[in-house]
């Protein structure tokens, strides 16, 4: 049964909404960031929808609020009339256009309010429309418009106050006072302060919001290159086994089938151990936070990794104990050795390799020698094997170093710090 089907016979909502809207499923409203439409770009908001709602009850204010002050200014201001009241209608029906044309609304009220007051209409909310698109110019960042209507409003209203009464209505109209000029200039001030806040506010969410997604993107990718090079060295040490094990088996089938079934059997032990890594490491990709299966290879393992070496045919001498590490430094010194020693199974004729550990009390040294001579346009591991070693070195502060040596032979050199250890275990 369908969604759709499931609604009309009373089935409930639909199964993606039972946790609530998709913005609240992370656990908290989207909210949080500032209001959804204030992060909003200029190319969105000239897709928004018109604010109606708002528009309609500013409108309806306004008109009844005029009326109250027309009564309370009867006898000192000229009357509501028709004319009065299209003003006050045309300064609130702007507004529907503020999110997208910030700059015309925001000059569009203020000269509807420098009309109606130079024709003598009582005071009243008519600022209020003139407000509203004042802010909503600031936030759009239009504030030379917001800035420079306000400033025509003011003027206008000196000039009408102080000079021009004298020639427009009401009749006998008087000159206004200083203290109301401190009053509008005062009002003026608060309105831009309160905008530039508004939009301080509002960059400071987008700037957050921004923040928070490239962090969510730049972990994303480590990530993503953190499982690559993990199934990348876990697959080609063990396929390079399977690889060499398969060789063998097909060359000594017929002549040495108990070698054969030696090699079978290798086989079969390099490729299970390498499902189990495989699971291992898409296992991090299950739920977040949850527990890893299985504790990560490190150096304890290293007889494991001899004796796989020694199957595909290459014989291996560890020099030095394995150090305590913490966890990162252990499974990316293990790495590196797992890559190394494929890479002198796959591009090197020698079938003898040197693996020495050092370390003192800053830095853990690998060095893997083999004896050469290379074989194959890419010996020495050119490809995302080295490239992940590196990787891998750089994430700790440590580095590596790889090339051929004067005797013919290859060497690989990592330089791993020992301090991640330390800070771990301080925690």
């Amino acid at each position: 049964m369908d969604e759709d089907e499931r609604r009309r016979r009373g089935g409930g909502p639909p199964s993606s909404w039972r946790n609530g809207p998709s913005s609240w499923r992370d656990g908290s409203p989207s909210w949080r960031n500032g209001p959804p439409w204030w992060s909003r770009s200029d190319g969105q908001q000239r897709r928004a929808r018109r604010p109606w709602l708002s528009t309609v009850l500013v409108t309806v204010f306004v008109l009844v609020g005029s009326t109250f002050a027309a009564h309370a200014q009867e006898g000192g201001r000229a009357p509501l009339d028709p004319f009065a009241r299209v003003l006050l209608v045309v300064g609130s029906g702007l507004l529907l256009w503020r999110l997208r044309y910030p700059v015309v609304v925001v000059f569009g009220t203020a000269a509807a309010a420098m009309v109606y007051l130079g024709a003598g209409y009582p005071y009243g909310p008519i600022f209020l429309a003139v407000a509203l698109a004042c802010f909503s110019a600031i936030v759009a960042g239009r504030r030379w418009a917001a800035w420079a209507a306000l400033g025509m409003l003011w003027a206008g209203h000196m000039l009408v106050a102080h000079w021009l009464y004298r020639w427009l209505p009401p009749s006998g109209d008087s000159a206004g006072s200083w203290g109301q000029e401190l009053v509008v200039a005062t009002g003026t001030v608060a309105i831009v302060a309160v905008s530039e806040l508004a939009r301080t506010r509002r960059d400071q969410w987008a700037r957050e919001r921004a923040e928070r997604a490239q962090a969510a993107r730049r972990r994303a990718d480590e990530e993503r290159l953190r499982i690559a090079r993990e199934l990348h060295d876990v697959l080609a040490h063990s396929i390079s086994v399977i690889n060499v094990q398969a060789g063998v088996g097909l060359a000594l089938l017929d002549t040495d089938p108990e070698q054969a079934r030696t090699a079978l059997s290798t086989i079969k032990a390099a490729s299970k151990e390498a499902l189990g890594e495989v699971r291992q490491v898409l296992g991090t990709l299950r739920t977040p936070g949850d527990a890893p299966r299985a504790p990560a290879p490190g150096l304890d393992r290293l007889p494991e990794l001899v004796e796989q070496a020694a199957g595909a045919g290459l014989t291996v001498e560890v020099d030095g104990p394995p150090p305590r590490l913490a966890p990162g430094t252990d499974l990316a010194a293990f790495r590196i050795v797992q890559e190394a020693l494929t890479n002198v199974v796959r591009h090197s004729g020698s079938r003898h390799a040197r693996v020495r550990l050092d370390h003192d009390a800053g830095a853990l040294r690998l060095r893997i020698d083999d004896d050469g001579p290379a074989t194959g346009a890419d010996a020495g591991g050119s490809g995302n094997g080295l490239a992940g070693m590196r990787e891998r070195a750089a994430a700790l502060g440590g580095t590596i170093e790889a090339g051929p040596r004067a005797d013919g032979g290859f060497r690989v050199l990592a330089v791993l710090p020992l301090q991640v250890e330390l800070e771990e275990d301080d925690r």
